[in-house]
């Protein structure tokens, strides 16, 4: 219950991030902000390491992993969610994200060994297709002309974080996720600072307080928070059933909506709704010890979420 309750918090922090990105960019152009976000939460988590006093990581290959890590959902990830905005309306983009978790199960079930069994795949198909339900009145506001490229940032993104997931499943358990996200962020953000370099001014960030607390904010609760917390909870739970929850995301879009912004649901956003949380349901079930898909994964499973 515990570290279902901190998923749930996770996916809370990440749809968070979407409305913050939007109003910074106000005050930033695309990559000076993505490498300020992503500096800022490796410096935070790194700092709070050194005052705990925790081990950084260790080892030629944990530190390869890391890089790939950073280079993956901090490069990758930033570039496509920062750079899309500008091409694609929200609902495409909640679709074309939400491909990540079923990405992810296809790859973790080559390299973790982490199969899901035909009902965590049936829950799954329900999710990624209550996700679909929610963005259909935007699927037909279709715009032509950069349609093709704020998809293609859209999917970089989501192959960036598919294979970052794996990977950080690869090491959970084995570093310290707080030593180990901040190290990942930092790295991730060297070539988000180098594009800004060259392809924009970093200098004219338009700096103000109400920046300030936007970056802040992104920066050690969307990030931050939210990375450390995502590296102790694949240290004990399996990826597929932690990014089933990746669902939510929209999910919690629409409720911040409804609460701050005076929108409202309608039939189809509900009934989107109810199907997303059937498929993480369905997605968390333990299968039967005797299907063959998910016999070999069970053994040595970790705790659950």
């Amino acid at each position: 219950m515990i570290a279902t309750s901190r998923i749930v918090l996770v996916m809370f922090l990440w749809a968070v991030c979407f409305p913050l990105i939007t109003a910074g960019f106000a005050y930033a152009s695309h990559l000076t902000f993505a490498a300020l976000r992503a500096f800022l939460a490796g410096a935070a988590l790194i700092g709070l390491g050194l005052v705990l006093g925790r081990p950084w990581p260790q080892g030629g290959r944990t530190w390869l992993t890391l890089i790939a890590v950073g280079f993956g959902a901090t490069s990758l990830g930033y570039l496509g969610m920062f750079m899309a905005s500008e091409f694609i309306l929200p609902g495409i983009a909640t679709v074309l994200a939400n491909t990540q978790p079923l990405l992810a199960a296809v790859l973790a079930g080559f390299v973790l060994q982490e199969r899901l069994g035909h009902i965590g795949w049936t829950g799954m198909g329900l999710g990624f297709g209550g996700i679909v339900l929610i963005a259909l009145p935007q699927l037909f506001t279709l715009e032509a002309g950069s349609f093709g490229l704020g998809a293609s940032y859209i999917l970089l993104a989501a192959l960036g974080i598919t294979i970052s997931n794996v990977l950080i499943r690869t090491i959970a358990g084995k570093t310290d996720p707080v030593m180990a996200m901040g190290a990942q962020l930092m790295i991730g953000g060297l070539p988000l600072l180098a594009g800004a370099f060259v392809f924009e001014d970093p200098a004219n960030v338009r700096w103000s307080l109400e920046f300030v607390m936007i970056l802040g904010a992104l920066s050690l609760f969307g990030s931050s928070l939210a990375y450390w917390l995502w590296g102790e909870i694949l240290a004990t739970t399996e990826l597929n059933r932690a990014n089933a929850f990746s669902f939510l995301v929209p999910i919690f879009g629409l409720a911040m909506g409804v609460a701050f912004f005076g929108e409202r649901l309608g039939w189809i956003e509900v009934a989107g709704i109810s199907l997303s949380l059937a498929g993480i349901a369905l997605a968390n079930r333990r299968p039967a010890a005797d299907d063959p898909m998910t016999a070999g994964a069970l053994q040595g499973e970790g705790s659950e979420p």
